[in-house]
């Protein structure tokens, strides 16, 4: 069992006097009792790793396995776009054995605090450094960036997968080989849903396949499974809508004829929910974008298999029934 003591500024050193007097009294011998210690459970060495976007927390969590202890940053419905650190986070981030983020400025408040963790030494990976430059997207209005949202195409989330792996293991080389074993399973896992989603888009007529939603998360999935993307907003979501293009969006839908629009989970429904009422279109549903559903909430799909909305294969298919379902 681990129990980890919390204090105030004001009472440690008193606090720690005391406790250092009763070690030595009773000759206990003292182990490392941080939140950052390799705990000692079973004979296995247990390493804590932080992570901030449930889509990073759940692929760490599949390599990781039981020789991981993972603590996620951001939980459901929450923006990496606007997501500012806490000091507890801080902290937290402070005491971990490793941190794995997604990167290229999707967690935009938090890419300084990175920087000057990994000059000091901390073990900080981006997952999205493995990909290659040709296959990222530079969209328009975001010159100079690359587009952060890479999960929608697993053929590329795919690649992910080894900076996971390699990070486990520099940090904890004891359980290299369970990482590897578990990061090639994963990626057998995330090819098979990308030949899933395939087929399910099939299902939907060609002239029908035009995506409407919130924000711009979705042209890697655009691109990846023959869908035009269209969004209100930019890529980031730190610049809401305005009314021209809430007025071009009106325009647009009324002239392609398009079936239902779609709300997304971590941004705000209200300009969607205004261009359904202006252009007399239906809300399709909502979809994940840059945050997972809540962990284990088990949704039944149109074909009778589950799904777990708070992992990545749940997000998946959640997004791609909704679509095709909507669109249909």
């Amino acid at each position: 069992m681990k129990i980890i003591f919390y204090f105030s500024n004001r009472t440690l050193p008193a606090l720690g006097l005391l406790m250092l007097l009763a070690l030595g009294l009773f000759g206990i011998g003292c182990q490392d009792s941080r939140p950052d210690a390799v705990l000692e459970r079973e004979d296995k060495r247990i390493i804590t790793v932080v992570t901030t976007t449930t889509q990073v927390t759940d692929m760490v969590k599949e390599v990781g396995g039981v020789d991981v202890e993972v603590i996620g940053l951001m939980g459901p419905s929450v923006d990496p776009h606007l997501y500012k650190p806490t000091a507890n986070d801080v902290a937290l981030l402070r005491r971990a054995d490793a941190i794995f983020f997604s990167g290229l400025m999707l967690e935009g408040r938090m890419a300084d605090l990175f920087v000057k963790m990994a000059r000091r030494g901390a073990d900080v990976y981006a997952v999205t450094e493995a990909i290659p430059e040709d296959k990222l997207l530079e969209p328009e209005g975001f010159a100079g960036h690359w587009d952060p949202h890479v999960w929608f195409d697993p053929t590329i989330w795919v690649q992910c997968i080894d900076v996971a792996v390699k990070g486990l293991s520099e940090v904890d080389p004891v359980h290299a080989e369970p990482y590897q074993e578990r990061g090639a399973a994963l990626k057998a896992t995330y090819l098979a849903v990308h030949e899933w989603v395939q087929e399910r888009i099939k299902s939907l007529p060609s002239g029908q396949r035009i995506l409407v939603t919130s924000h711009d998360a979705f042209n890697y999935f655009g691109r990846a499974y023959g869908l035009q993307v269209v969004a209100v907003q930019g890529i980031s979501t730190v610049t809401e809508a305005g009314l021209a293009d809430i007025a071009r969006m009106i325009d647009f839908i009324k002239q392609h004829q398009v079936k239902a629009i779609f709300v997304e989970s971590s941004v705000s429904p209200a300009a969607i929910e205004r261009i359904s009422k202006d252009a007399g279109v239906q809300i399709g549903g909502e979809l994940f974008s840059d945050a997972m559903g809540l962990p284990g909430h088990m949704v039944i799909g149109p074909d009778g298999s589950s799904y777990d909305e708070g992992t990545w294969i749940g997000m998946m298919k959640h997004n791609v029934n909704t679509i095709v379902e909507g669109l249909r």
